[in-house]
């Protein structure tokens, strides 16, 4: 209620492997109509791919009267799970409640289930893409497609109860004008390249994570792009980088992208790059302005969840690349700029590449002073 007017809400829920039908929720938007409710809220385990974006198909005239909004129970138990963590709930008795509420959606006989299924035409579709005759007429292209983009959801879910923030999937806008229009071309693409793509945001990382399914490679690869520092030799930049990854598995994938030139520089791997920084600089005259750093994992080839699911294998995939990767590493930004010391004694040592990237100056000092250029510091730590 907000001041002398009432909000009201028709629910209906469902649990364990029901779903919502179309029917059904025709009656109740007719039942909404009737006695002048706001809205139609349906609680389910259906996940969707675009936030805000019903489950069941209905033609946009049914819901122009009654609003129709979803939750899904993962989204439930997420925001619960979020509150606990961060100790939302201060009243003591709120808490316990929340926490009970928590322990009863985690109860297998809750009927509360997280995303684990990818359909029944996952095993047709999965063989056609990887022998390359995936058409996108193919009965259940388009389901696979649209269960993709549910597990993507997911998988930002699952991320925001690790880390105790929220997580959210990556909705192009031209997915949220016309959810049905771009998934006709997710399916085209999914058919000629048998890839399927999606990317999630975490708050503070250095850029979203893309997840992509290759079919027909059987792969999952996660990616992040980097953004090099502005300043230092290209040798100092992937220095800089390869600082940041000390922990990370060395089959890690780095390749560098080039200032004014298409395409993507050399691809090595980490372990190539600790040895030897110059294997990414192919031309030390040309600026490196990012690095996509990327790793790869099987893709398990069964429907549900569990070990050797597909829905497994992507969930571990982002969970090891964040864990493993994204991190530990923090953007590049200038230091600001310092008051000169007079009386500041030059040093014989040659400067570190944190103290070029940081634009840390010296001098010899006050009598005479010559600025020695960025490119010469950098010189002077790469050699």
């Amino acid at each position: 209620m907000s001041g002398q007017r009432t909000w009201t809400a028709l629910v209906e829920v469902k649990t364990g492997r029901n779903d919502l039908l179309p029917g059904q929720i025709e009656a109740y938007l007719d039942l909404a109509r009737r006695h002048k409710f706001d809205a139609l809220l349906t609680v389910s385990n259906q996940l969707v791919a675009v936030p805000g974006v019903h489950p069941v198909k209905l033609p946009k005239a049914r819901g122009q009267a009654v609003k129709l909004y979803h939750l899904s129970w993962s989204q439930i138990r997420t925001e619960a799970l979020v509150e606990q963590a961060n100790k939302s709930v201060s009243d003591p008795d709120q808490a316990w409640i929340l926490a009970e509420f928590i322990r009863y959606l985690e109860h297998s006989r809750s009927g509360a289930i997280d995303f684990d299924d990818m359909g029944p035409s996952w095993v047709q579709v999965r063989d056609r893409a990887r022998a390359g005759t995936l058409h996108p007429q193919d009965k259940g292209a388009a389901e696979v497609a649209d269960k993709f983009g549910g597990l993507i959801s997911f998988v930002a879910l699952q991320l925001s109860r690790d880390l105790g923030t929220s997580v959210r999937p990556i909705v192009p806008q031209a997915q949220l004008r016309d959810p049905g229009k771009y998934l006709q071309e997710t399916v085209s693409e999914f058919a000629a390249t048998g890839v399927l793509q999606g990317a999630v945001r975490v708050p503070g990382a250095v850029s979203p994570i893309k997840v992509t399914a290759d079919l027909r490679a059987g792969l999952v690869h996660c990616a992040v792009t980097v953004p090099a520092p502005g300043e230092g030799r290209p040798t100092t930049r992937v220095n800089w980088l390869v600082r940041q990854l000390k922990t990370a598995p060395g089959q890690l994938c780095v390749q560098p992208s080039v200032a004014w030139q298409r395409g993507r520089g050399p691809a090595r791997t980490l372990d190539e790059v600790r040895k030897n920084p110059k294997l990414l600089v192919a031309d030390p005259a040309q600026e490196l302005r990012s690095f996509t750093v990327s790793l790869s994992g099987n893709a398990g080839p069964a429907r549900g969840q569990g070990r050797g699911s597909f829905v497994d294998s992507v969930l571990t995939a982002v969970d090891k690349f964040y864990g493993g990767v994204v991190q530990h590493i923090k953007p590049w930004a200038p230091a600001p700029p310092k008051v000169r010391d007079d009386e500041s004694v030059a040093s014989d040592e040659p400067m570190s590449d944190e103290e070029i990237l940081a634009g840390k100056d010296r001098h010899d000092g006050d009598e005479e002073r010559t600025e020695v250029p960025t490119e010469s510091y950098a010189a002077a730590a790469d050699s």
